[in-house]
């Protein structure tokens, strides 16, 4: 790992904590850092996965008073979420690297359609219903393939979720932000489990982009409520329709 690699990886992962705490997508940025310094596929997954735990843990902090106030819904989803995430993870490491690489753009296209979508998706008045209303039945099945996909492969997870608990959900955009937050140190949780335990983790670039992710992920609420969320979905589009190009045409 050159000194430039070391570089944008850590500008890649502070702005990615950001994007994350903010409105998803940020895993966009981290994988395709990672990739772009050399790694194959299923190792830059793994590790995009452990870089983008603390910015998950510091953003949940900071929305910690509206998860206090919908606790019990959030420890049922939180318990779906794990049994998904940990199918999820053990399909990836089924997988060579070639065939991965195979499903890669097509994957960055699916969660980058999803999440320019995202803001039609919401049904008109989810907003209305109580904050501590509990998760429907279908709800629970949405989040649980939602975590096999997060588990399978992170980038564009928080853009799925913030979609998905928009359709099944209750609340404001913060409330839904707070518990997507929350699901995703589950998810990353099961997910680094299993890689680490199936050793595809590139211990070196991870140490460089942790700090990073931790940081932007702390400041990211505080942007959240300042900064235009068209400006920021733009940005994590683009990010997304050039890495899928990117796949397409290296591969």
């Amino acid at each position: 790992m050159t000194l430039f690699d070391a570089l944008m990886l850590f500008a890649a992962g502070a702005i990615a904590g950001a994007v994350n705490a903010v409105a998803g997508g940020g895993t966009f940025l981290t994988f395709g850092a990672l990739t772009l310094a050399g790694l194959p596929p299923i190792a830059a997954n793994a590790t995009s996965s452990i870089t983008q735990f603390p910015g998950y843990i510091t953003s949940t902090l900071a929305y910690w008073s509206d998860i206090r106030r919908m606790w019990r819904g959030a420890v049922a989803l939180a318990a779906i979420s794990a049994a998904g995430a940990l199918a999820g993870a053990l399909l990836l490491l089924s997988l060579d690297n070639p065939s991965f690489r195979a499903l890669v753009p097509w994957l960055l296209l699916a969660a980058t359609a999803l999440f320019a979508a995202g803001p039609w998706l919401k049904p008109a008045g989810s907003a209305e219903r109580p904050e501590i209303a509990g998760s429907s039945p279908a709800g629970k099945v949405v989040q649980f393939f939602t975590s096999i996909y997060g588990g399978f492969f992170g980038a564009g997870m928080g853009v799925m979720m913030l979609a998905t608990l928009g359709l099944t959900e209750g609340g404001d955009y913060h409330r839904l932000n707070a518990l997507k937050n929350m699901l995703s140190i589950v998810i990353a949780a099961v997910a680094i489990v299993v890689f680490v335990w199936g050793g595809v983790v590139a211990w070196p670039q991870a140490a460089v982009m942790i700090p990073a992710v931790g940081l932007g992920g702390w400041y990211g609420v505080w942007i959240a409520k300042r900064l235009p969320q068209t400006i920021l979905r733009g940005f994590v589009i683009i990010v997304g329709v050039l890495l899928a190009v990117y796949y397409f045409v290296s591969g």
